[in-house]
């Protein structure tokens, strides 16, 4: 989201009246992006950390009053370092290989005064993994991660944490699981032009954007629950990026539900400041997107929404230009055996499209429903998928 503002910024700033309020949507969409994986692949979704981890013996142990930092400094590559109960006022930096940090309960890391991340791990932190820990009150990330491979984030928690509750950005092969984030300006979790990437059973509530999969592909996204943000869910393919392409993202089995939260990005920052309350899932501009038996339900303005980042790019004044290095429709997409219902009851009153539980705009190819339960959709009927097409399994 940053880039694209830095990008655009100087005609944005000259966009004024009734356009103005029309960026709001098209803001959503370029909130996030990513890929799909294909169907068969959920069989196998399940945490592959939990056993291995309880096998492990610590190399370090950590408690209350001394440094976690100072641990990691001291570690080799591949240990284990074990943090025993307490609140622990610092931030910490990794930037060695496979270490692995686990809190053993009630392990709260918080900011001791004005660190920006809570936890950041670089290029040189491949295979870092994180167990049982919470992280409060950093001024913009919880969990910052940067070109850090094969990663996991497990039972982690983040409170008020800036932006950014969890981002990894650039990190591809890893794993978000059973993890929660609330009071986010920005997106609760979030990744960032990543491939092969899992979010499962994850919480997200009280951010601007509950989950943000952002110019990203191969991502699942299954069994989360994302309630009480602004925006639910966002799958987006920007403009701007180092990463010209999403695709191959599968939403799975999600629990979208009452995303009603009024807007409270900090003024001045990115394109989350313009999105509208009341939106359960936005997919803008990916392709080979997959939404099956999710239960997106009592969001005001839009239940699942399908659109290109061309159109909404456009409602915000963005020149033709900005799209020459993006295919910005959504191809491919299939939205099927979802519940989708009581959505669109209260859409903004200063947008210049309808609220509806199914929502296309038209663009786009090979885009197809089937087997939704749903009251409204726009347009009224939408083009089906063959009868071949079957949901996913759980």
């Amino acid at each position: 989201m940053k880039a694209f503002l830095i990008l655009f910024l100087p005609r944005l700033v000259k966009v004024t009246g009734t356009l103005a309020s029309t960026i709001l949507l098209t803001i959503i969409l370029n909130s996030c992006e990513e890929g799909v994986q294909p169907a068969s692949e959920t069989e196998n979704l399940k945490s592959k950390t939990q056993s291995d981890l309880k096998r492990q013996k610590p190399d370090i142990m950590v408690s209350a009053g001394q440094s976690i930092q100072a641990a990691v400094n001291a570690a080799e590559p591949g240990s284990v370092i074990l943090i025993k109960p307490g609140v622990y006022k610092e931030a910490v930096l990794v930037d060695k290989p496979n270490i692995t940090i686990k809190g053993s309960q009630n392990v709260i890391i918080q900011n001791p005064g004005s660190a920006e991340d809570g936890i950041r791990v670089t290029a040189n932190g491949d295979g870092f993994k994180l167990y049982g820990v919470t992280l409060r009150d950093f001024e913009e990330n919880g969990v910052f991660m940067i070109r850090a491979d094969d990663y996991v984030l497990s039972h982690v928690t983040t409170i008020n944490c800036g932006e950014y509750g969890l981002f990894p950005i650039a990190s591809n092969r890893g794993l978000i699981e059973h993890c929660v984030a609330s009071g986010h300006t920005d997106s609760g979790i979030y990744i960032g032009q990543c491939e092969d990437t899992q979010l499962l059973h994850n919480k997200t509530y009280k951010n601007v954007i509950g989950l943000e999969i952002e110019n990203s592909s191969k991502v699942i996204a299954s069994h989360n629950q994302s309630y009480n943000n602004t925006a639910g869910m966002l799958v987006v393919l920007l403009p701007g990026l180092r990463v010209t392409t999403a695709s191959d993202i599968l939403l799975t089995h999600n629990q979208v539900v009452n995303n009603n939260l009024a807007n409270f990005a900090e003024p001045g920052g990115g394109f989350e400041n313009f999105v509208p309350t009341g939106t359960g899932i936005l997919v803008v501009g990916t392709d080979n997107t997959r939404l099956v038996q999710n239960q997106v339900m009592g969001n005001n303005f839009l239940g699942i929404a399908v659109v290109s980042t061309r159109l909404l790019g456009g409602l915000a004044g963005l020149p033709s230009e900005a799209f020459n290095l993006i295919e910005p429709n959504p191809d491919g997409t299939r939205v099927i055996k979802n519940v989708v219902k009581n959505n669109g009851a209260a859409p903004p009153t200063n947008l210049p499209l309808p609220g509806a539980d199914l929502f296309w705009d038209g663009s786009g190819t090979d885009n197809c429903w089937r087997d939704n339960i749903y009251t409204i959709s726009f347009p009224a009927v939408l083009p089906a998928c063959p009868e071949s097409f079957v949901a996913i399994k759980k």
